[in-house]
């Protein structure tokens, strides 16, 4: 049997000074540390052959911010940072090739079923750091200096219900072949839990049945409208999610424009996410004024993703509707999302989708199991697809007969809780 004790420590102990196992008295000797330290306790003492797994485990990582040290009846863990996977992959890699009648497995897999339950660390590189990853500036009296300055001013006033409703079973998890606008007439307030969709960006890129270069006025104002239901039948603390590019050679702030918007409809600005396409968009020879200050032309590799709110920051959700992972959740909140543009294109004979991993977690991060999700720019249905897919329950508007019949297709094909 094993037991473990977890002690937070704050000060920072240089690697070369960690206690050896040649002088286990001084341990507790040192400061307090920017390592945490763990303490795995043993009823029998080590055997050789576990010691020797143990120091191979050391000195594989003992350089990236892990130390270990041994004793007969416990094992001392210094943790700073870690690829936990790699951490986790090297020691049943090492217990695979060892005889099981030589070594206590459980004090390994303890090892690792404890660091994993350390709940409190941040992320990068792929490593966990577990000290100083949230340092930061303390504001003091945050709650009334926010209280004071007004928090989110432009959505006060709001006139929205907060009664919620079901969606009609007729347009649950269907797709829709008409124009949005005239469909979401149909639905009646506050019965969709998030709304995620990219309109056309009217770039002029060849979509089977709309023009994609019309007046920036009339461009805007068939969006708008569309929005207009689509915070109308939002539920009161759901989502609207629009991702969307400007048009820079136009010199048009498309995300701006349509976030304006939002806000005079009185809903909060969650938050903006920069979707990283990874230089996508600089595969062209456009400079500007060339090596002049006159007028450069700016490049942009990524696009937005604008976040609202109708009514309240917080969403109501039962927790056992959850189903977002620990890493994950870290990694997504950082409002930078590195992913690769869609490549299917092509094969859905689509020019401008956006990949599944960015829907994905959209949905995760802002939504729960079960809930009902509107895409009023549905196109070849990735959102529709992906939201099946998460057990989400879905309607898909769009007004090309042949992007509807492929989006039907794809969610066909789909089985819920899959990958």
């Amino acid at each position: 049997m094993m037991s473990e004790v977890i002690i937070p420590h704050n000060q920072y102990i240089p690697i070369s000074e960690v206690p050896t196992t040649e002088n286990p008295e001084d341990i507790e000797k040192f400061p307090q540390s920017e390592y945490k330290k763990l303490i795995v306790k043993i009823d029998t003492p080590l055997n050789r052959a576990e010691i020797a797994l143990l120091n191979k485990i050391q000195k594989k990582f003992s350089k990236n911010g892990f130390q270990m040290i041994i004793e007969e009846f416990k094992i001392i863990l210094y943790l700073h940072s870690i690829d936990f996977e790699a951490f986790k992959i090297h020691i049943n890699s090492l217990l695979s090739t060892t005889n099981p009648e030589l070594v206590d497995n459980t004090i390994f897999l303890s090892v690792i079923g404890k660091i994993s339950k350390i709940k409190s660390y941040g992320i990068k590189g792929g490593k966990r750091f577990y000290v100083t990853y949230n340092d930061e500036r303390k504001v003091e009296n945050r709650k009334s200096k926010v209280n004071k300055r007004g928090l989110y001013y432009y959505a006060q006033g709001n006139n929205f219900s907060k009664k919620n409703t079901m969606l009609p079973e007729q347009f649950e998890n269907n797709i829709i072949c008409r124009d949005s606008e005239e469909v979401l007439k149909e639905l009646p307030d506050n019965c969709i839990d998030l709304v995620i969709t990219s309109p056309p960006y009217n770039f002029g890129l060849g979509y089977d049945t709309s023009k994609d270069e019309i007046d920036w006025e009339k461009y805007f104002q068939k969006l708008f409208d569309i929005f207009d239901e689509c915070i109308r039948v939002l539920k009161y603390g759901g989502r609207i999610i629009v991702n969307i590019q400007p048009l820079f050679s136009d010199y048009i702030p498309s995300h701006h424009i349509i976030s304006n918007h939002f806000m005079e409809k009185k809903m909060i600005w969650k938050g903006e996410i920069l979707w990283e396409k990874n230089n996508y968009n600089c595969k062209y020879c456009a400079w500007g004024s060339w090596k002049s200050p006159s007028s450069p032309y700016l490049k942009y590799t990524w696009e937005f993703l604008e976040i609202f709110a109708k009514g309240d920051l917080k969403k109501e959700g039962s927790s056992d509707k959850i189903d977002i992972k620990d890493d994950e959740f870290k990694k997504w909140v950082v409002a930078k999302w590195s992913i690769a543009p869609e490549r299917k294109m092509i094969q859905y004979d689509h020019p401008a989708m956006f990949p599944e991993d960015l829907v994905e977690r959209a949905l995760k991060l802002f939504s729960f199991e079960g809930d009902v999700i509107l895409d009023p720019f549905n196109g070849v249905g990735t959102t529709s697809a992906v939201a099946k897919r998460l057990n989400r329950k879905y309607i898909g508007i769009d007004v090309s007969e042949k992007y509807c019949n492929i989006a039907k297709k794809r969610v066909k094909e789909i089985l819920p809780g899959t990958n």
